[in-house]
């Protein structure tokens, strides 16, 4: 008898998995040129603890310069630039005139806000992930000034990178406005990716075409919603990207709808959106676009928007439909809901732990010599930020990088002149920063050897065997902390993501119906079905990371990848609805059938989740 070859669990698993693509060769060149030359010039200015807290600022940066355009950079990084010299500010007034207690309980509160705040994005996260780590290495690395000289200098550091992301080209910025290369790589991306989707329409590929299609449109709305680099309007360049993307939700919509049907369609289908996607590379006009068959409503759809297309591109002129508008009424619920408070109160727990822990150690003189006692906050910092992450994936990467790039830094210190090796070491991790963020584990590695060269420029001993027991010590205590129950319902921040989409999928199904009474207004209705895939894209992701934790973790999610995948249906159905409107004027009794069905079908699960949270 054959016995069939043992499958690893998910939690194991996750942690071998590494994003892939193309080296980003234009940020692998900001990493060279951020830190170590900032170190460079500080050591030649006989400032060289300047130059460290520099050179920290702007290899966090680095570690949150994601592809992307210009304008979104700015906020990408400027806001958690701002958050991180606030930190520094707070730890350093709070580790100058505090004791070991009250110092713990400023950095916990601390925590708990910035955990909160951390569930309502990418950018606040980044933000509370840079707020808290400033505040530990502000609390406990010694260094000269006042406050807010060491927050300058946190802010010069990061500025210094983010100068380098707005001002170095990068891929295809000769091909038009050198300000919107980014924008425009997005914006062709998202015609892609409609071309892909009509090629898999009638396969099984068609589901992974469409989440590839809505992370592309993610990514252009999130480019095109940057801050304005100019005081006035927008140029011809932006507003002919702003028409170019404004043409791809009509295509996307029609190709949903095309997927949703369920049957396969002619190649010469998928060549339009090629063309208009090799026209925005390029910044050219897109010549003749060939017509696809006008045999069905979905098809006569793609038609219709491949014209419009065409027009608004010689035209110039999109509107403002990329714009996603969040009230700060919505940013405080998700703070304050269930899914902020579980992220608050798990890294605020985690965080004064580590911080009281390490004061515990750091007086009985455990350490030693060495005064890095604010390694194990900053360290559970990273540890405990669910969106890096599954759990065990996070403490096996951390645990497996710091060793080896402990092991790796203690080769080169024996070697390398100081301080000139040392900063060309620093220079040389922060150019590969951009590639091993690709894996959590090559990230700590890197970020290892560049922090303890640091550490040694700053004027400290070699510290490789601390850094390597701090860093287990952390994963220790997140690893407890971390399956500790806590006050509320566990799960709080997927479910309040799946809430989230289920609302906004709820709401673009109603406006449907009321343009089948009558009331048309497409632009309301692309922003909103925009929201609902968007939303339920994070959910998705969100729901992802909390099946790869362990069994007792990830049973407080279970059932809700089945109403993910309900309400993923439903919003397919009513785009396929919604195309089939515009061409008859109603609503045809298959797409009926299957809203009812949808609906009934997603009440069923919420009554059956309700009863499994109340028994539990």
């Amino acid at each position: 008898m054959t016995r069939s070859p043992s499958v690893l669990p998910l939690w194991l698993t996750h942690a071998f998995r590494a994003q892939r693509g193309p080296v980003p060769w234009s940020a692998v060149i900001r990493g060279g040129l951020a830190g170590g030359p900032l170190l460079l010039g500080a050591v030649l200015a006989g400032q060289p603890a300047f130059g460290v807290v520099a050179a920290i600022a702007a290899m966090l940066a680095g570690v949150a310069d994601r592809p992307g355009s210009r304008r979104a950079a700015v906020t990408r990084l400027g806001v958690p630039a701002v958050a991180g010299a606030a930190g520094l500010a707070i730890g350093t007034w709070g580790g100058e005139r505090l004791g070991a207690v009250a110092l713990t309980l400023l950095l916990t509160l601390v925590a708990l806000v910035a955990g909160s705040v951390s569930a309502v994005g990418p950018v606040a996260s980044t933000a509370g992930t840079q707020l808290l780590v400033a505040s530990a290495i502000g609390a406990g690395m010694p260094l000269p000034g006042t406050e807010w000289q060491r927050g300058l200098a946190y802010l010069a550091g990061a500025g210094w990178l983010l100068a380098l992301r707005l001002a170095l080209p990068g891929p295809g910025s000769f091909a038009g406005d050198f300000r919107f290369d980014g924008e425009r790589q997005a914006v062709a991306a998202v015609h892609d990716a409609i071309a892909a989707l009509l090629d898999a329409a009638g396969t099984d590929g068609a589901p992974a075409r469409r989440a590839a299609l809505t992370a592309a449109l993610d990514h252009a709305q999130d480019a095109l919603d940057g801050p304005r680099l100019r005081r006035y309007a927008s140029s011809s360049a932006e507003r002919r990207l702003h028409a170019q993307y404004a043409a791809a939700l009509p295509l996307a919509e029609a190709a949903t709808a095309l997927a949703w049907a369920g049957e396969p369609v002619p190649e010469r289908a998928a060549e339009g959106p090629r063309r208009l996607a090799a026209a925005v590379r390029a910044n050219t006009v897109t010549g003749p676009l060939p017509a696809p068959s006008r045999s069905a409503p979905e098809l006569r759809a793609l038609d219709d928007a491949l014209l419009r297309a065409a027009e608004a591109f010689d035209r110039a002129d999109g509107g403002d439909l990329h714009t996603r508008r969040r009230s700060p009424g919505t940013i405080l619920r998700t703070v304050l809901g269930g899914g902020g408070r579980e992220y608050g109160l798990r890294v605020a727990l985690c965080f004064g732990a580590a911080v009281g822990f390490a004061r515990l150690l750091h007086g009985s003189g455990w350490y030693g010599p060495h005064t890095h006692w604010y390694w194990l906050p900053a360290t559970a910092v990273f540890l405990v930020k669910p969106d890096l992450g599954p759990l065990v994936s996070r403490v096996l990467c951390r645990a497996a990088g710091t060793v080896l790039g402990a092991v790796l830094f203690a080769g080169f210190a024996a070697v390398l002149p100081r301080p000139e090796g040392l900063v060309a070491l620093v220079a040389v991790c922060g150019a590969l920063i951009p590639v091993a963020t690709r894996h959590f584990a090559a990230q700590t590695g890197v970020v290892t050897v560049l922090v303890l060269a640091l550490v040694m420029v700053g004027g400290e001993p070699q510290a490789s065997v601390s850094r390597i027991g701090e860093t287990l010590l952390a994963c220790a205590i997140v690893l407890v902390v971390g399956h500790l129950p806590m006050p509320g319902q566990r799960g709080g921040g997927v479910r309040a993501r799946l809430t989230t989409a289920e609302r906004a999928a709820r709401a673009y199904l109603a406006h449907v119906l009321r343009e089948a009474d009558g009331t048309v207004h497409r632009a309301t209705r692309w922003t909103l079905r925009r929201e609902a895939y968007r939303t339920l894209a994070e959910a998705r992701a969100a729901i992802g990371l909390a099946a790869a934790e362990l069994p007792a973790l990830a049973r407080h999610s279970a059932g809700t990848e089945k109403v993910a995948g309900t309400l993923e249906r439903l919003v397919d159905t009513t785009t396929a609805c919604a195309v089939h409107l515009d061409d008859s004027g109603r609503i045809t009794p298959r797409c009926t059938r299957q809203l009812t069905g949808l609906l009934d079908e997603l009440a069923a699960l919420r009554e059956r989740e309700q009863g499994v949270r109340e028994y539990a």
